[in-house]
């Protein structure tokens, strides 16, 4: 719990602090942030097993905490930077949660993340077992799961790089990602074999790895930047709920029906759902932003 707790204090204003410092190319600057936890994913990996043989379990928690330990120093070289709509004096009547409760499009853009969440994690958590129940053994379901996570943090750059192109709008790209992804989880129960799970697997965790810095660098699209860390942490608060119901409900499909494609199919539409309700923003169908 408390660790938990620590990570969303400090990812939650890391991503505001970019979405402020790089205005004009917050998609491409955030899409280069978040692609670290990819890379720290996949160190992780192979690190954390060598610790707990060498170590035990208590020196690999020191060690790992360590390492957490530096996010101070980069914390401390963060400096708050000045808004267009705020004024140099004492903050007068600043936008706060109450209001951020009461704006329709971020209600809409919080909404559409928790049905959005609600299918996104699925893979990520069930994609070993659906590859054992496809017949592959520990070895190639291990493989699966790791192409699924390296394809992620190149699809988090390449959204972002794409998404400074001028001639369509943020909220745009973000549905047509969000769709995609959803479309591809609607076909992964056509993975009946390890070549073909691979592949799926490869296509989702490129396209949901691009789903994650447009959604971040889309908030400042639906609301101010002088709201954009309170907005920020709202949404993810509201998303988490997604985030938790949605694998317990593929897990629970599994064990009703004996396979995982009403379990992929369920996910996909809530991804699909979501990406929906992203349309309905102001601006999302505009052709410049």
């Amino acid at each position: 719990l408390p660790a938990g707790l620590g990570w969303a204090l400090v990812f939650t204003p890391s991503l505001g602090t970019v979405g402020r410092y790089f205005p004009a190319r917050r998609a491409l600057a955030t899409g280069l942030v978040v692609s670290g936890a990819s890379v720290s994913g996949l160190a992780l990996g192979p690190l954390v097993p060598l610790l707990l043989d060498t170590y035990g379990w208590r020196g690999a928690l020191l060690l790992l905490a360590a390492i957490s330990f530096n996010l101070v120093a980069a914390g401390a070289l963060l400096r708050p930077l000045p808004v267009p709509d705020e004024s140099p004096g004492p903050p007068r009547d600043r936008p706060g949660l109450v209001r951020l409760l009461r704006h329709g499009p971020f209600l809409r853009y919080a909404l559409a993340f928790v049905l959005v969440d609600a299918g996104y994690y699925v893979p990520f958590v069930h994609g070993a077992a659906r590859a054992h129940e496809v017949g592959c053994d520990e070895h190639r379901a291990g493989l699966v799961m790791a192409a699924m996570a390296a394809v992620d943090g190149g699809g988090r750059v390449a959204a972002g790089w794409l998404a400074t192109r001028p001639a369509t709008s943020l909220l745009r790209h973000l549905f047509a990602w969000a769709a995609v992804t959803g479309l591809v989880l609607l076909l992964l129960p056509l993975g009946t074999s390890f070549g073909g799970l691979l592949a799926l697997a490869l296509a989702y965790g490129f396209c949901a790895g691009a789903v994650v810095p447009l959604q971040f660098a889309g908030v400042a699209e639906v609301v101010t930047a002088g709201q954009l860390v309170n907005a920020i942490g709202l949404m993810q608060m509201f998303e988490s709920f997604g985030s938790l119901l949605g694998a317990p409900i593929a897990g629970w499909l599994r064990d009703t029906t004996g396979t995982f494609t009403i379990s992929f199919l369920t996910a996909g539409a809530f991804l699909l759902a979501g990406s929906l309700l992203i349309l309905t923003l102001p601006g999302c169908c505009s052709t410049s932003r």
